[in-house]
Order: structure tokens, then C-alpha cells, then sequence
């Protein structure tokens, strides 16, 4: 970071203040406009909460029951407010458990700061009580991480994780404070940081390689444009829908990027990857021009690169420059924020519609809607399935729901059939597929957006990994409603086991506790639904309740999750069952 001036208001005769570190941690996180962080508190890190107290007011705190929970909640009050999400914990254990949501807000760029207590400056590396070396373990799973051992330190460096935390391309960010810092007094003054000396955070566009973009897609005959969430990040919805509408392009998206436009834009095609949609994934190989925005050709996007989209022209927008020609090669590479590389391309566009090339997708669709969809949510046979409790929540919620979703088959069920009409609705875990995400994701997505109806769906499996924070429910109140399908197995692991383990289901077999149960044990209103005739009703007292509200599904247990394309295999090769 550059050298600054550092001062507490824009009057630099203003006299600095004379405070602890740990207060100095408070007035920093309020100068970045923090109203609300996650936690729990321990030894190393009581300094900083003893001036919490003092600042209930203005600071609120919220007690999860784990560290996990806390940087989980923190990810999804971010991915849905937009803002920095903030959690804090104690050194040893409280610090090392916070590095499943690190890795998982590094994979899936989300703009998170996280605070660890860390022992006294002379007792590191003396294996002290509650030692470790949280810098050394959190490195590969953060944007940037940073021990502070001096009072004096902290207000360049907070400032320093904020700005590195929300630019750019986003992700997450630690600082470990050591207990003498927390204690030490210094003169505290405080400004915003706005440049990191060798830190490129949004690379600027060059005019060559838009108006060779714009080219390239002027003169295709049958374009395709896949977005990711760089879209949902950049705030470039509006472009690309401009974009898709002047273009006639049809478009598909990543599970990161879904709910940046509407679900039912008539250009909108579907979602593309490992359970994508038929006609997305196959035209992917048949494309002459693929308009890559703001994803990173994830392996469940792409299946084998051997054979991803080769007869295409790839054109690649992006912020990070990392990500180019990292598993696809790009005939055109557009790196800068995707709000502004696309606004400046959309006057180079011509109007179309691709009308022969769109009808393919409408086709392909066909195929897949009579062979799969219409069986997910038009069910005939007697057990509930995953796709129409998902289809019903759409109709309860109007499809204005924020949809927070764990990881199995429900995620992969809910990504495919969850409806949006509004961005930063769809909330899971992309990169890292963490089980245990969506209970407490949902808590903080509530607590950014508490004017949004937000829903958990969940297996029976990941709820039980983090089940715990079902007291933070009680505790606050949060209206969060929580589905959890319960098909009494590790579903996904499960459909593996059938399809290429010769059915040999080893610990895949849940023996369940009563959920309903331990809901109400919490306060929380509790249903439990096995037979159709059931659904729609308890779905809808479910939204139209304004309290917590938990249902169990008691869905099929060999239902598996079609389209699918097996690991490693092409795009081409997707399964329809």
C-alpha cells in the first residue's frame, strides 16, 4: 500500500483520539459503514468485544453457534446486500474454524472480512495456549491476509482489508491482531483506503479488443452467451440484458450467476454445467461464436476441455486477469468490469434475432421438458419429488424469493427449476460445494435484505452439519423458512453410487432424528409433509407466515438429478437419464 495521510475527518486540525486498539478495530469498522458483523467470542479476542458492548448501539453483534456459521452467515448477508460481510473470532480453533467459509468466499468471490484475536506478540510461535498460525493456514484461501502486532497498525490496515476485500474482483480477507495490539494505546486517526501500490483492481478496457468483440459477435450466425455472477458483482444486468435483447442472443448462465435475468426472458435459455439444461450444454459444442461473461469456465461448467466448445470463436469477459486462457483459450479477451466493458460494446452491436439458431434451444428444450422436467415438477407417481416442492415455492413466493441453497441434489434441483425475477436471489455454494452453507447463509441473507421473503432449501444431510444455528433463529428471530428435503440418504453421493459404483451405497444411509422436533425445541413453527395433497397448503402458510418457519419434505429416496454429464466427460455427452 502506498504511503497515506492518515486523519479522522476531513478537517485535518481535527485532534486524533487517544484509544485502545480494541476500540480503534470499532471506529474502523463503523468509518467503513458497518452495522452488523458475526462472531464468537474467546480469550484472544475479549478485548474487542468488552468495546463491543459499548458500542451496541451503533454495532450489532450477532452470536452464531459456530465459527462456521459466522463466516457462512457473513457470506450470504454479502452475496444479497452487496456490502462487506464481517465476521470475528478467536484465535486457535475459533480461527481455524472460520477456514471452510474463507475457502469457500475465496472460490466464489465474495467480499468478506474476517477479524481473529491471536496471542501476545512475545508468546508467538512458542505454541502458546489457543496458538496457530492462522496467517500461514489462511493464505491460499484468502485475497489477502495480514498479522497485526502493533496497536498502532490498525487503522492503515483495516482500511487496506476493506478496500482489497470489496474491489476489484471480490473475496475474502483476514487480519489476525495479536492481544497486545487489542490493549495498547496509540493516537487513532482513520481514512479510507483507495489504492495498493502493484494492485491492478480493475484492469482498464482496451478499445482494440472491444470493438474486436463487437465484431466477432456482429458477424456470427450462431452466437451464445454464457454469464456468471462477474455480471451479479459488476451490477451489469442491465447491460447484458441490453446486450442479449439488441444481439438476439441466446443466453445461459452458471449457478453463480443465475437471477441476473429473469428466468423467464424469452432469451434466456437455462443454465449450463454438470445439471444444466439439455439444449444449453449440447449447442455449446454446435455454437460458432461463445461470449463468455463474467465466469471462469469452472470443470462443472465444461466438463472435458479436450472437447468444450473447439469449433468456436471464445470471447472472455473478465475482471481478473488470472482467469484468461486458464482453461479456455480466448480468441478475444475483454478484461475490466463487466458494467463497463459491455456498456462500452453495446453501440458497436447490431440489432438480430437469431431466430433459426434460438428455435434449436426451444427444440432441445422439448426434449428435455417431455424426458425429464415434466416428471420433476408434474409428478404422476405417488412420492413427492424435489423439482415440484420447488416449482411450488415459486408460485407461493411469486418467484421474488432470495432461494439459499445447500449442497446435493436439492442444490442442483433448486438451481434448475427456482424462478427469478430479481438479482442476487440465488445464494449457494458454487465453487467449493460446502455442505452446511445454506442455514446460516440464510440467516445473513435475511439480515441484508429483511424486506425479501428468504427461503433455505436443504438436505437432510448438510442441515445436520450445521443444525446448531437454528438458535440464532430463536435467539434474533430471523423470518428465515427453511425447507429441508429429506430423502433419508446423502442423495448425491448416493446417485454416484448408482450410476458408477454398481450400486454399492457405502454410508450414504441416513438414520435421521425427528426435525420437526428439534425445530420446535427452537421456538420455531414446524410442519411436516409426505403426501401431495399436502404441498401447495403448507407451502403456503410457510410464505405468508412473517415468523421462522421450518418444513420437512419427505421426498423420494432414489429420485436421482437428470440431465447429468459425468465427470470428465463432454458437454456433448450429457445424460438425459
Amino acid at each position: 500500500m502506498e504511503t497515506v495521510k492518515i486523519k479522522t475527518q476531513e478537517n485535518p486540525k481535527k485532534e486524533t483520539l487517544k484509544i485502545s486498539g480494541a476500540e480503534a478495530i470499532i471506529h474502523c469498522l463503523l468509518a467503513e459503514g458497518v452495522d452488523l458483523l458475526y462472531g464468537y467470542p474467546g480469550g484472544a479476542i475479549m478485548p474487542v468485544y468488552d468495546e463491543l458492548y459499548k458500542f451496541q448501539d451503533k454495532l450489532t453483534h450477532i452470536l452464531t453457534r459456530h465459527e462456521q456459521g459466522a463466516a457462512h452467515a457473513a457470506q450470504g448477508y454479502a452475496r444479497v446486500s452487496g456490502k462487506v460481510g464481517v465476521a470475528m473470532a478467536t484465535s486457535g480453533p475459533g480461527a481455524t474454524n472460520l477456514v471452510t467459509g474463507l475457502a469457500d468466499a475465496q472460490i466464489d468471490s465474495t467480499p468478506m472480512v474476517c477479524i481473529t484475536g491471536q496471542v501476545t506478540r512475545h508468546l508467538l510461535g512458542s505454541d502458546a495456549f489457543q496458538e496457530t498460525d492462522i496467517i500461514g493456514i489462511s493464505t491460499p484461501v484468502t485475497k489477502w491476509n495480514y498479522q497485526i502486532t502493533e496497536a498502532s497498525e490498525i487503522p492503515e490496515i483495516m482500511a487496506k482489508a476493506f478496500y482489497i476485500a470489496k474491489s476489484g474482483r471480490p473475496g475474502p480477507v483476514l487480519v489476525d491482531i495479536t492481544k497486545n495490539a487489542q490493549i495498547d494505546e496509540f493516537e487513532f486517526s482513520y481514512e479510507k483506503c483507495t489504492a495498493v501500490r502493484s494492485y491492478d483492481a480493475v484492469p482498464k478496457p482496451k478499445v482494440e479488443t472491444i470493438e474486436a468483440a463487437a465484431e466477432l459477435i456482429n458477424n456470427a450466425k450462431r452466437p451464445f452467451i454464457v454469464w456468471g455472477q462477474g455480471v451479479i458483482l459488476g451490477r451489469a444486468e442491465e447491460e447484458l440484458k441490453a446486450l442479449v435483447e439488441k444481439s438476439g442472443i441466446p443466453a445461459a448462465w452458471t449457478i453463480m450467476g443465475a437471477s441476473a435475468l429473469d428466468s423467464e426472458h424469452p432469451l434466456n435459455v437455462g443454465m449450463v454445467g454438470m445439471h444444466g439444461n439439455y439444449g444449453p450444454n449440447m449447442l455449446t459444442n454446435e455454437c460458432d461464436v461463445l461470449i463468455a461473461i463474467g465466469m471462469r469456465f469452472d470443470d462443472r461448467v465444461t466438463g472435458s476441455l479436450d472437447t468444450y466448445a473447439k469449433q468456436a470463436k471464445v470471447i472472455h469477459f473478465e475482471i481478473d486477469k488470472a482467469e484468461i486462457n486458464k482453461n479456455v483459450h480466448a480468441d478475444v479477451a475483454v478484461l475490466g468490469n463487466s458494467k463497463e466493458t459491455l456498456g462500452l460494446m453495446l453501440p458497436l452491436i447490431k440489432e438480430n434475432t437469431h431466430e433459426a439458431w434460438h428455435n434449436e434451444f426451444k427444440e432441445k428444450y422439448k426434449i428435455e421438458f417431455d424426458q425429464i422436467i415434466k416428471n420433476d415438477i408434474h409428478p404422476t407417481k405417488e412420492g413427492l419429488t424435489m423439482g415440484e416442492v420447488i416449482e411450488e415455492i415459486n408460485i407461493a413466493s411469486e418467484q421474488n424469493a432470495v432461494i439459499v441453497t445447500d449442497v446435493g441434489q436439492h442444490q442442483m434441483i433448486g438451481c434448475r427449476y427456482a424462478k427469478f425475477k430479481k438479482s442476487k436471489s440465488n445464494i449457494t455454494s458454487g465453487g467449493l460445494g460446502t455442505m452446511g452453507f445454506a442455514l446460516p447463509a440464510a440467516i445473513g441473507a435475511k439480515m441484508g435484505a429483511m424486506d425479501r421473503e428468504v427461503v433455505a432449501i436443504i438436505g437432510d444431510g448438510g442441515y445436520q452439519m450445521t443444525i446448531q444455528e437454528l438458535g440464532v433463529i430463536f435467539q434474533h428471530n430471523v423470518p428465515v423458512k427453511i425447507v429441508v428435503l429429506n430423502n433419508d440418504h446423502l442423495g448425491m453421493v448416493r446417485q454416484w453410487q448408482e450410476l458408477f459404483f454398481d450400486k454399492r451405497y457405502a454410508s450414504t444411509v441416513m438414520v435421521n432424528p425427528d426435525f420437526v422436533k428439534i425445530a420446535e425445541g427452537y421456538s420455531i413453527e414446524a410442519k411436516r409433509v409426505g403426501k401431495r395433497e399436502d404441498l401447495k397448503t403448507a407451502i403456503q402458510e410457510m410464505i405468508a407466515s412473517d415468523k421462522p418457519y421450518f418444513l420437512e419434505v419427505k421426498v423420494e429416496k432414489e429420485d436421482n438429478v437428470f440431465p447429468m454429464i459425468p465427470s470428465g466427460a463432454s458437454v456433448s455427452e450429457i445424460r438425459l437419464k
